[in-house]
């Protein structure tokens, strides 16, 4: 028997072309499995194109694996698994893909366990003292003519467990121009109390890249919607608004790529955390002191008064070839079209 948090799920829900009994067909072959407390699966055909993972020993939900069309796994694999030779063991909470945020200061509640350098609670890190993004409620999937979504519920809580923001999250999965799509949408409620999100660079929708495809330790590009590309594409892209950031790279004798794209109607633009190591993330909160160059000398911090909600939304692109083979600027121009329906 079923029971706690988990006695709200089915053990195992299907939608879209699926090997399970009763399993319907779905046009566009996208298929949601989701499974009791742990996981939720994205597949486009047979082929698994990312484990949403949200079990209890997670500090936030996360993406692993995520596959280009051509079978190649674009993101990390450690720590969810032992590194492989050459494989970088640096920032273990960068977990292949994720959202969260270095300093969600909720006004009213005591933050027991500080962080130099924190005001508020440290959701992107995982050292002592680190907050925690936990899926409560995960919906039933639903698919759509050209997509499959599900809609997941979060509470983001202090390291002593006390809730300081709520979370529904919506996860959408489309084929567009032959590549795979991913779309987030975050609506994050201050319910509890008045949030203010701190300005560190540490934020906030990012992904980590495998070593083999990084600037510094292996054959990969960094490439912005502003044609900001170089061998060290790090130097024009960290730090600058722009509508996309590309990272793509030989790996496992093919080429590949994962773009993160941010909606244009988000009500704050993201700047790009984005390094030669490996780091891509969106980071819409970061100001003065994150070091931004396109927001150097402001301090308009993001804040929700008791009530308010934030909604943002991004999406993670996976290609075969680089930027421009795998069309990137053309898929974002697709991902905007699909925000406005």
């Amino acid at each position: 028997m079923t029971t706690g948090r988990g006695a709200a799920w089915a053990m195992l829900a299907v939608v879209g072309t699926g090997t399970l009994a009763g399993a319907a067909e779905a046009p566009t072959g996208v298929t949601i499995e989701v499974r009791e407390g742990r996981e939720i699966n994205f597949l486009a055909g047979k082929d698994l194109v990312t484990s949403y993972h949200i079990g209890p020993d997670a500090a936030k939900p996360y993406f692993w694996p995520l596959h280009a069309p051509n079978g190649v796994a674009v993101t990390r694999a450690w720590p969810m698994e032992k590194p492989q030779p050459g494989e970088q063991t640096d920032h273990v909470h960068q977990k292949s893909g994720w959202f969260s945020h270095g300093d969600v200061i909720p006004e009213g509640i005591e933050v027991k366990q500080k962080i130099k350098g924190i005001e508020g609670v440290d959701f992107w890190s995982e050292g002592e003292g680190h907050g925690r993004i936990v899926c409560v409620k995960v919906g039933e999937p639903e698919q759509a003519k050209d997509h499959a979504r599900i809609v997941t519920n979060n509470e983001w809580r202090t390291a002593d467990g006390v809730k300081v923001l709520d979370e529904k999250r919506t996860l959408s999965l489309y084929v567009v121009n032959g590549e795979r799509l991913l779309v987030m949408q975050s609506d994050l409620w201050a319910d509890v109390c008045p949030v203010t999100f701190g300005d560190t660079k540490e934020g906030s929708f990012g992904v980590r890249v495998r070593t083999e495809m990084t600037e510094e330790k292996g054959k990969g590009k960094i490439t912005n919607a502003d044609g900001k590309a170089s061998e060290k594409g790090e130097d024009g892209c960290w730090g600058r608004i722009s509508a996309w950031c590309d990272y793509s790279g030989p790996l496992d004798g093919k080429t590949a790529g994962i773009a993160l794209m941010a909606d244009p109607d988000n009500p704050y633009p993201s700047c790009w955390h984005v390094r030669g190591y490996g780091l891509m993330a969106a980071n819409p909160f970061g100001r003065d002191k994150s070091g931004f160059p396109a927001v150097k000398g402001k301090t308009d911090l993001v804040k929700l008064a008791k009530g308010e909600h934030l909604k943002l939304r991004y999406g993670i692109l996976l290609h075969d070839g680089d930027a421009k083979e795998g069309k990137t600027a053309e898929c974002y121009e697709q991902f905007v079209k699909l925000g406005k329906r």
